[in-house]
């Protein structure tokens, strides 16, 4: 039988016709739409994978509970109650990276806000409205203690203190400010040395000792750093004063 060469390639009748240029474009074609059609399995099956897995923004609108990310202030590990403050404090790093406070979801001390400083940092904040009143940093190494001094002398009642160390917080503290620290409910203001890690959140007229409070003591055997310990961080959740 002899093809019909008046018909397109598509519709000859001969079906061996391998070396013939309509047939191998007819191959071309169909190998063509194979890939096609394999590239498109797999880009829709890339993108269900992606969208199972990434958590997206809450900006994009979503709504799924595969794609929401559960948020907690200051990123805490869990939810703090109702009536109380979310914080979390981090030392410095040696004598490298600053120190970070963060209250209620607000960064108010950190190397980014260009707010640390060497020594000791202090915020205060409002232990019923949770707002930031001051903050400083205090130089321990070099500097005079006298503003650090006053500063603590001035703090209101029913004020937060919050306090990270970097660097070196206690080469020049004295007797008087370690009094004043451990009355806000330190337990180890009295012992706080030269480049020791402390992290602190105490309290103006506080009845007991505070529970918030974090220390590591400068020695070369335990020390991460050269010639520093380990940086701390501490989390918490701490009650709001109700009048």
């Amino acid at each position: 039988m002899q093809c019909s060469l008046h018909l397109p390639c598509g519709l000859w009748c001969c079906g061996l016709l391998a070396a013939s240029p309509c047939s191998t474009g007819l191959l071309r074609m169909l190998a063509l739409t194979f890939v096609l059609v394999t590239t498109l399995i797999f880009v829709r099956s890339y993108i269900n994978f992606t969208m199972r897995t990434i958590r997206l923004p809450r900006w994009m609108g979503l709504n799924s509970k595969e794609t929401e990310t559960p948020k907690t202030k200051c990123g805490l590990s869990k939810t703090c109650p109702s009536n109380f403050f979310a914080f979390k404090i981090s030392s410095g790093a040696a004598n490298v990276v600053g120190p970070s406070m963060c209250f209620e979801n607000q960064i108010i001390m950190s190397p980014v806000k260009n707010n640390v400083g060497r020594g000791l940092n202090i915020a205060l904040v409002n232990g019923t409205t949770g707002l930031l009143l001051r903050h400083s940093s205090f130089d321990m190494y070099s500097g005079d203690t006298k503003p650090l001094l006053q500063f603590l002398t001035e703090i209101p009642g029913d004020t937060l203190v919050l306090v990270a160390s970097y660097d070196d917080p206690g080469t020049k503290m004295t007797e008087e400010i370690r009094k004043r620290l451990s009355d806000l409910g330190s337990t180890y203001a009295k012992d706080v040395g030269f480049r020791d890690s402390w992290v602190f959140l105490g309290a103006r007229d506080l009845k007991s000792k505070s529970p918030f409070e974090q220390y590591l003591k400068n020695s070369p055997e335990t020390n991460k750093y050269e010639g520093w310990p380990e940086l701390l961080e501490m989390e918490g959740c701490v009650p709001r004063k109700i009048f």
